[in-house]
């Protein structure tokens, strides 16, 4: 099977599809949970706010007419875009290969982790983006008195629970970037609530937590990325940065309408192949991983967010 001029190799793909980098959590699928869409371009229909929540009239006299509504939906025209990575193997490359080894399953690997660290620093710059969301969905914590979480005078769980009641839809997942999450887990009153002692010391749990503040999951998003160009002396920073989201996650949601927070149009699904390139002096391959996807943000009024959650 080909795409284009670049073959599609069934073996490669089937290992950038299953590949998972086990020392990196990477959590933007569940974030933005994948849709499939059947071309690269793709509608979804976006509503105004009070659609889902409007009360219309819906008494009926004996011989008058129904009341008609209309589903005031808009049309939006997106589309995928292509994401991949190329690894050139020259013949010494795969001369030197270990016996019974191919070096283009390695490269396949690697590639796909490239996509995927890529992937998932776009969704977090996405989500985590202050302007995403109104006034009434997010706060600056840095400007509040005792508001950041790494604060031993503040109280992180009553916060959170008052501000997931103030959403359209309560949010029933919380993403937390690593260093927000070390804060909270570890705040006094947090450890006290979660775990029933004095809180003088002790890690609240992410089960416990859930628990408490009546949601689906907890995510803490860990993986680091290089912020500089290849080259250049490594400037590695956290994707997921020091801040908190807290959204309603509807997985079965699709382009044809429903509330969620956001979405990942993904058209095909990932794929990987091999072909010949013409490099050095022998020849060799080029290895190649990729995909098509669209991160959307549909309902930001389903979420609330913590800007600089912690110091």
């Amino acid at each position: 099977m080909s795409d284009g001029a670049f073959p599609r190799d069934r073996h490669l793909t089937a290992i950038a599809l299953a590949y998972r980098n086990p020392d990196a959590s990477y959590i933007a699928d569940a974030v933005l949970p994948r849709v499939p869409v059947g071309s690269t371009s793709f509608d979804y229909y976006s509503y105004p706010l009070g659609t889902a929540f409007d009360v219309p009239t819906t008494k009926v006299g004996e011989k008058s007419q129904v009341n008609r509504v209309e589903i005031g939906g808009t049309r939006v025209a997106s589309f995928t875009e292509d994401y991949g990575i190329e690894i050139p193997l020259s013949a010494n490359d795969i001369k030197a290969a270990a016996p019974g080894t191919d070096p283009a399953e390695k490269a396949t690997e690697y590639a796909t982790d490239i996509v995927m660290r890529d992937r998932e620093v776009r969704v977090a710059n996405l989500c985590f983006d202050p302007a995403k969301y109104d006034a009434a969905n997010k706060i600056d914590l840095s400007g509040v008195a005792n508001g950041q979480w790494s604060d031993p005078a503040s109280d992180p769980l009553r916060y959170i629970r008052t501000k997931l009641d103030t959403c359209v839809m309560r949010p029933n997942v919380l993403v937390f970037g690593q260093a927000t999450w070390s804060a909270f887990s570890m705040n006094a009153k947090v450890v006290k609530a979660a775990n029933g002692n004095d809180g003088g010391e002790g890690v609240a749990a992410r089960a416990r937590i859930a628990e408490l503040l009546e949601v689906a999951e907890i995510l803490v998003g860990s993986s680091f990325y290089n912020t500089v160009k290849p080259g250049k002396t490594p400037v590695l920073a956290r994707a997921w940065g020091k801040h908190a989201l807290a959204f309603y996650r509807d997985r079965a949601v699709s382009t044809a309408g429903g509330i969620t927070f956001g979405i990942t149009a993904e058209f095909d699904s990932r794929v990987a192949g091999r072909k010949d390139a013409d490099i050095g002096l022998r020849g060799g391959i080029a290895v190649r991983s990729g995909e098509s996807v669209r991160e959307l943000v549909l309902a930001p009024a389903a979420a609330f967010f913590f800007q600089n959650a912690t110091a």
